[in-house]
């Protein structure tokens, strides 16, 4: 079992596991946070309708999920970030 390295907390792979579900193609072992340290936001992605995963530092709610956004990249050959518009 690894720390969270966001809080140093173990990480519940079983807890995590569940809050990753609405994202596809994601499993625990993407990612290296907690279930605590995760943020979800269902819905949110402007591409497939489905959830996004918030990285920490970001403030706001990103609209392109990962999965999305690594099709984006394997298509245009460009990363787009995660915000499909500029502000």
């Amino acid at each position: 079992m690894q720390p969270c390295q966001n809080c140093q907390a173990v990480i519940d792979e079983y807890l995590l596991d569940k809050q990753l579900e609405p994202l596809r193609d994601l499993t625990v072992d993407d990612f290296n946070v907690c279930a605590d340290c995760t943020t979800v936001v269902a819905d949110a992605c402007v591409e497939c309708g489905g959830a996004v995963y918030v990285p920490r530092n970001e403030q706001r709610t990103p609209e392109v999920c990962p999965a999305c956004r690594a099709e984006l990249i394997q298509r245009t050959g460009h990363d787009p970030g995660w915000m499909a518009t500029t502000t």
